[in-house]
């Protein structure tokens, strides 16, 4: 049974208090254990209309649980979903203060540039590289909300898919001669090489993962605008920050990008 809506509303009301307050709420999955899915997503939902009424703009979306190992590692078989603010959008060589954040992560990903919308649904890998100015080297740092960490994937979702931080790196590279899926990268941490990864751990090929969100926005007749940023994944594993962490991300043709926590 769907959560009342009364109880959605008071969920998201609750998380948009813990963004401006810096104080993480209890996971709605302890107090209503049997939260679905797609109550999770009404409360994102819910939760980006509160963004919105207090001044927030929409620039884009993200992707997460990318990988098969993550979907599977949650019992899911598809990517989750949240959007992204320009408020979230840092210059690559602005430190985050990692004091402001709850349990932040980082993911270094492929950043697709929109150059004109794409709405589902129907839409293919295809269809995402014809939409596509360029793409990006970027990180994004993840972050949670909730006072607890959670294996239900009901409590990330909700909590607009621990969207928090992107850092873009900067040259924007046209895709017309790229294969993405063989796109490698290196992920370093303090000067030392941590993860490597390619473009294919990404449900196959970045454009697909953007693609499943185009689909996906559709079931609530939303879409991705032309000019929206979207962060297509990571190819390995979120690794922890902690205060003094620098971490550089290069990506075969597509450039690096670089994080300082302070």
């Amino acid at each position: 049974m769907a959560l009342d809506p009364r109880i959605i509303t008071a969920i998201s009301k609750e998380l948009w208090s813990a963004r401006v307050s810096g104080n993480a709420v209890i996971n709605p999955s302890q107090t209503y254990p049997d939260i679905t899915i797609s109550d999770a997503y009404s409360i994102q939902n819910h939760l980006i209309a509160e963004a919105l009424e207090n001044g927030e703009v929409l620039t884009g979306a993200k992707i997460g649980l990318s990988s098969k190992a993550n979907q599977q590692k949650f019992g899911i078989d598809e990517p989750i979903y949240g959007h992204l603010f320009a408020s979230m959008i840092r210059p690559e060589d602005e430190p985050i203060e990692i004091t402001k954040m709850f349990r932040p992560v980082v993911e270094p990903e492929i950043c697709f540039l929109l150059d004109s919308e794409l709405k589902g649904p129907g839409i293919n890998v295809g269809t995402v590289l014809s939409a596509t100015k360029g793409v990006i080297p970027a990180f994004e740092i993840a972050d949670s909300r909730l006072k607890n960490q959670s294996s239900r994937v009901e409590d990330n979702i909700l909590d607009n898919s621990g969207a928090a931080v992107v850092l873009l790196g900067g040259v924007l590279t046209p895709i017309e001669e790229i294969d993405l899926r063989l796109v490698g990268m290196v992920l370093e941490r303090n000067g030392m090489v941590i993860d490597t990864g390619a473009g294919a751990a990404v449900l196959g090929h970045p454009a697909q993962a953007v693609a499943g969100l185009a689909n996906k926005l559709s079931e609530f007749d939303m879409s991705l605008k032309a000019g929206s940023i979207i962060i297509s994944g990571t190819p390995v594993a979120a690794v922890p920050a902690a205060k003094g962490d620098h971490f550089d991300a290069s990506f075969d043709r597509l450039g690096t990008v670089s994080v300082n926590f302070v």
